[in-house]
């Protein structure tokens, strides 16, 4: 009796599992389907802050890579992969980790228009963009918008839907560090 009480517990829970990620998979296709359709917009998190700096001097440090990690706190290193400068078709790797799980985020710069606007695609296991806008709102003030639209690897439009509010929180945190930085 132990041995089918066992049994049953495990067919149980396979079973279960199983049909987790059947309905996972039809949420997500249902989901894909009405993105394409133009239904609903896809999963994109966008963000804005005012930062105490000029346009340029917000510009100089968000366009600094080798910098970046000091207010994106998830990337733990970054390495260009392409000589410089940095422009357009540059590539970088960035070593990443959120809440203990790391991953690799290769990125091509697709457009590098400074004082004004960085932006990137995401060619790791997370695929998707990033864009950075800078506007200058008087000499001493600048809005820094940020839109960001990753797909992760499994159920990517479901999954995007499920990270956007983690992510956009961890973002807002990130432009504050920016803020700040930019304060001293």
């Amino acid at each position: 009796p132990l041995m089918g009480d066992a049994l049953t517990l495990l067919l149980l829970a396979t079973g279960g599992l199983l049909a987790s990620v059947i309905l996972a998979s039809v949420v997500d296709v249902l989901l894909g389907r009405l993105v394409a359709a133009g239904r609903i917009s896809r999963p994109e998190i966008h963000l804005s802050i005012v930062v105490d700096a000029p346009i340029a001097r917000a510009w100089e440090l968000l366009s600094d890579i080798d910098r970046q990690p000091e207010w994106m706190h998830e990337m733990k290193q970054v390495t260009m992969l392409t000589p410089p400068p940095v422009g357009v078709g540059s590539r970088g790797r960035a070593t990443v980790r959120i809440f203990g799980i790391g991953t690799t985020d290769e990125v091509v710069i697709t457009r590098f228009e400074p004082p004004r606007t960085f932006a990137i695609r995401h060619e790791g296991h997370f695929v998707g963009e990033g864009e950075i806008t800078l506007v200058a709102l008087d000499r001493e003030r600048t809005r820094v918008d940020w839109m960001e639209y990753l797909r992760p690897p499994l159920f990517g439009t479901l999954g995007g839907f499920l990270q956007r509010p983690i992510l956009a929180a961890i973002f807002r945190s990130d432009l504050r560090s920016l803020r700040a930085l930019l304060a001293r």
